[in-house]
């Protein structure tokens, strides 16, 4: 128990009727969620007529390809430069939240990938060195990242141009990371549904929802910023040490 924690240590019968009490807000919250998510799946949709193009381990793809015969496409915005030696510690914690997860959502006409504007050889080295299973494609030399609200010039962040998060946040550097939401129609067509960035990206992390559960919570509130933590999984110390 650390010092900042004073919790009341009370009866049973106590402890029941405030756990009873908290159950009651929580049941809130789940239909105010349910009740979000509903308005999320009612917004309008973007018609997207740009023939992006991707390299992956089975050459090129295009958008339409990434779909792999499934009427729903979700892309994780990894950010992984160009000019990087690895992924993103923050984009690997929520990548280490994937694996085992496709065949859940292929069950329901869903397919899950990562993109990055990388190499695809870097790509790969990458994704071996972590044991990811999910598919990952470069769009290099594609103006998909751009166009999706995650990709930077030097221009522009050194202008401090508001243009993450819909204009709401400058761009604080080249990556960033996010989701894109697609949708194919029965004729092939295809849309963007919807897209979080930013803390709308924690609904994709169940480390960080399994640490909500804990009375120290995420802890993080005495960090020099919130993941300051943060190691990417094969570099943390050992016990030992």
């Amino acid at each position: 128990m650390t010092e900042h924690m004073s919790p009341a240590v009370v009866d049973r019968e106590q402890w029941l009727a405030a756990r009873l009490a908290h159950l009651q807000d929580e049941k809130d919250f789940t239909r105010k969620r349910d009740e979000l998510s509903s308005r999320r799946r009612e917004l309008p949709w973007l018609e997207i007529s740009e023939d992006y193009r991707f390299e992956g381990p089975d050459g090129e793809r295009s958008l339409a390809d990434l779909f792999d015969g499934r009427g729903q496409l979700l892309v994780y915005h990894f950010m992984l430069g160009p000019d990087w030696d690895e992924g993103c510690p923050s984009c690997s914690f929520w990548a280490d939240n994937y694996n085992g997860t496709e065949v859940h959502l292929a069950a329901r006409d869903t397919t899950l990938i990562a993109v990055s504007r990388t190499a695809l050889s870097e790509i790969e080295r990458y994704k071996s060195r972590m044991g990811w299973g999910f598919p990952w494609y470069s769009s290099l030399g594609s103006s998909f990242n751009y166009d999706m609200g995650v990709s930077f010039t030097a221009e522009q962040i050194g202008a401090g141009e508001k243009l993450y998060n819909f204009g709401t946040q400058a761009a604080f550097a080249d990556e960033s990371p996010g989701i894109s939401v697609f949708a194919m129609s029965d004729d092939g067509r295809i849309f963007l549904t919807y897209q979080t960035f930013a803390r709308g990206l924690d609904m994709l992390n169940s480390a960080y929802h399994m640490l909500d559960l804990t009375p120290k919570g995420r802890d993080e509130q005495d960090l020099p910023f919130g993941m300051a933590w943060l190691h990417r999984h094969d570099q943390y110390p050992s016990r030992s040490d």
